[in-house]
């Protein structure tokens, strides 16, 4: 897998002080993707156990509340495969940090129905989000005014309770965590 940057204090993809992993390679190719290099899985630099190890350094202080993962889409099924011993680890040496990600796919339609390559790896996957951020972007439905989300019909959904209940369970964006 390649990846496209790593936003080093970022407080615009997830709530607080965060660590920003922009993956290459998407498939959706949305219109008015406002990353739309990171569509080729090539874009960027390899990820490596080096930037990994970065990574979690950048990670350490206490003023950083987590890590975000976006594109590009981190749920390609290339991308899932790297990314998910990464977040195992993130798990592992920081469970008190938060995990929001970004997805185009459709967390019913396409995360839960083992449609996006071995099901084993996604539900593993969805077992270390907290946030997750769901749906294609639609540049007709675009409202800057969104918290955390670029058009209307992208969600914010809290994944955990939402493995939980058996039913989507949106986040409540009027909260801090």
């Amino acid at each position: 897998m390649n990846y496209a940057s790593i936003k080093k204090n970022d407080i615009a993809n997830g709530i607080g002080i965060r660590i920003s992993l922009f993956v290459s390679g998407c498939t959706h190719h949305c219109k008015g993707c406002f990353n739309p290099e990171t569509w080729n899985f090539m874009y960027g630099n390899p990820f490596t156990k080096e930037v990994e190890d970065e990574i979690l350094a950048l990670l350490k202080p206490n003023y950083i509340r987590g890590l975000s993962l976006l594109g590009g889409e981190p749920f390609e099924i290339a991308n899932q495969k790297t990314l998910l011993p990464f977040i195992r680890r993130f798990k592992e040496m920081y469970p008190e940090k938060d995990l929001w990600c970004y997805s185009g796919y459709d967390f019913e339609k396409d995360m839960l129905t083992g449609s996006l390559g071995p099901w084993d790896i996604t539900r593993e996957m969805l077992s270390y989000i907290d946030v997750l951020v769901d749906g294609e972007f639609v540049e007709e439905l675009k409202n800057p005014s969104l918290r955390f989300r670029g058009s209307s019909n992208q969600r914010v959904i809290d994944v955990q309770a939402s493995l939980e209940s058996d039913h989507v369970v949106l986040w409540d964006l009027t909260q801090d965590m």
